[in-house]
């Protein structure tokens, strides 16, 4: 039994003898913000001193006075209208410190969704465009979303939706063909898509042709045309690939909107009581739900998005039966989402209720050059001014090439890149779901805090100092008596933040912590000499040694590298 429980067995007992039976089988503790304020807090006063007819305050004393000693707590105070905290033993924090030493790999592990099937869906960048920044966010999101649901137990399916049929699928082969482009790369399709999509807006001659080409791709009625999807297509996806590998990304399964539209037309003309037919079209009337009308099944009688995600969820049940489906997209789609979901609970009820949306804000750039010359905010794939998401990694890869270099580090090419992407995930990682990001390069590059860089610094710096340690023969040994400080009292928190970001889906709680246990500590080594050769020599070395698990493990929470050196 933890401290916590005991904590909490404890304050239920006093509560008892006070005449007082606590509603919740569990008593609430927090941590609190500030290590002054102890190691957990209650605001138990506060919920039952309307039954007791006291104060907050007085049943606050009363409830302390009933505790008495409490084992694992070495101080217990009241505080404001009737907060109680309690600050625990060194014997209590050390033992915990010295259970990470014991097992390292299973450290902030917990059992929380064990049994539970939840597929993160994430990414779903679209063959024939670029792979633009919104898609870094996407896959930062739902691939530490994915690592924290499997951190607490469950079995984790990784999934990425692309659509390669569709209007932009026209756009492109459409660029392709007017531009006489031999494709060889994905700038090309880039490239030709930005100029299928301007001349879709600006020429009505060139969008009858892209909307007649986009059936025959649909229908696959044309052998050249043809030839050119399939040489397009797979540029695309082996170039998602390559930047999949960069950021530590695998899928477990792929699915497409060529499959998907199929089973989306069956099952919104096998629904005909939940659509209304509106000039030729298919369509939900979301204004029932307070919402709003969208299109399922176009005049031309093709699947719009909408019933393509109606087939992609009947299509995920089918391939992998999951518990929790989260899918993760750019914020501007909620309104959309909401109109598909409420859908989705009239076609496939069964499914729609384990369908969770995940959404984030928009990067935006401090200042990006583009072909145009220096500009900020938004890129448009559209205008071809596109920062891919591969250009944002090989930029930030070749300013961190000069750092890279000047480390000990055996690869400083590998470095650079692992460099680069802590960077770019940090900054995405590090914000609410939901909110926008103004990404400036030189911070995200920063080693002076509030970086990824800066938390693979403290990594690594603590991995060196073990190895020193074992070369000079101090072997850590955790003492239970040691004297506390802020980073043993910080790091023993790890797995409750774990928990909660795993619960919330919100990694940012776990990113502000990696970044105070990394201040904590780089300032606790700029105080302390830690291979000192004293007695004190191998708990300071333990207490090292589970910083550096702790930072190891919650940057692989996070899909950033932890290198060795730096």
């Amino acid at each position: 039994m933890n401290a916590a429980d005991k904590i909490g067995n404890a304050i239920t007992v006093a509560l008892q003898k006070l005449n007082i039976e606590p509603v919740n089988e569990t008593i609430g503790l927090e941590r609190p913000a500030l290590l002054s304020h102890g190691d957990l807090a209650t605001n138990v006063a506060l919920q039952y001193a309307k039954q007791s007819g006291k104060s907050a305050r007085q049943l606050a004393e009363s409830i302390v006075s009933e505790l008495g000693d409490v084992e694992g707590v070495a101080k217990i105070e009241i505080a404001g209208p009737g907060f109680i905290n309690f600050h625990l033993s060194p014997k209590a924090v050390n033992e915990s410190v010295q259970n990470v030493n014991k097992k390292p790999e299973e450290w902030g592990k917990n059992f929380r969704q064990s049994g539970k099937r939840v597929m993160v869906e994430y990414t779903d960048p679209n063959p024939f465009k670029e792979f633009h920044i919104g898609h870094l966010m996407s896959n930062a999101i739902g691939e530490s979303i994915s690592r924290l649901i499997e951190y607490s137990g469950a079995e984790i399916s990784r999934a990425n939706y692309q659509g390669d049929v569709g209007p932009h699928v026209a756009k492109a082969i459409w660029g392709i063909q007017k531009l006489g482009i031999k494709l060889n790369e994905a700038a090309d399709l880039g490239r030709a898509y930005a100029h299928g999509a301007q001349s879709y807006e600006s020429d009505p001659g060139a969008k009858k042709e892209i909307d007649d080409l986009n059936i025959k791709i649909y229908e696959r009625s044309d052998k050249s045309i043809n030839e050119i999807y399939e040489s397009g297509r797979k540029i695309s996806l082996d170039h998602f690939e390559n930047i999949y590998k960069i950021l530590a990304t695998k899928f477990d399964h792929y699915f497409f909107e060529s499959e998907t539209g199929k089973k989306g037309l069956e099952l919104v003309r096998s629904n005909k009581d939940a659509f209304v037919e509106s000039d030729g079209a298919i369509v939900y009337k979301g204004e029932k739900h307070g919402l709003h009308t969208r299109v399922f099944i176009t005049s031309k009688g093709l699947p719009t998005y909408e019933a393509k995600d109606l087939g992609l969820l009947k299509l995920k049940a089918e391939t992998w039966p999951f518990d929790i489906a989260i899918v993760v997209t750019a914020h501007e789609q909620k309104e959309y989402f909401q109109v598909v979901q409420a859908a989705m609970k009239e076609v496939i009820p069964d499914l729609a209720t384990k369908v969770v949306h995940v959404t984030h804000g928009m990067m935006r750039l401090a200042r990006v050059a583009t072909a145009k010359g220096f500009t900020s905010g938004k890129m448009s794939s559209r205008m071809g001014e596109i920062i891919s998401g591969e250009s944002l990694l090989s930029d930030l890869t070749e300013l961190a090439k000069k750092r890279a270099a000047e480390s000990r580090a055996n690869d400083p090419e590998i470095l650079a890149r692992d460099i680069a992407v802590a960077a770019i995930k940090y900054q995405i990682l590090k914000q609410a779901s939901g909110k926008d990001i103004i990404f400036d390069r030189e911070r995200a590059l920063s080693l002076e805090g509030d970086s990824g860089p800066y938390l693979q610094y403290a990594h690594a710096r603590a991995h060196q100092i073990i190895e020193r340690a074992k070369l000079s023969g101090i072997k850590p040994q955790v003492d239970t008596n040691a004297e506390l400080n802020d980073v043993s009292r910080l790091l023993i928190r790890f797995p409750e933040i774990v928990e909660d970001a795993s619960r919330l889906l919100e990694p940012h709680f776990l990113t502000n912590f990696l970044i105070a246990l990394a201040g904590a500590f780089n300032s606790w080594y700029a105080q302390e000499q830690i291979l000192d050769g004293t007695a004190s020599a191998p708990h300071k070395c333990a207490l090292t040694d589970a910083v550096r698990t702790t930072l190891k493990n919650g940057l692989w929470l996070l899909g950033i590298p932890a290198p060795p050196k730096m």
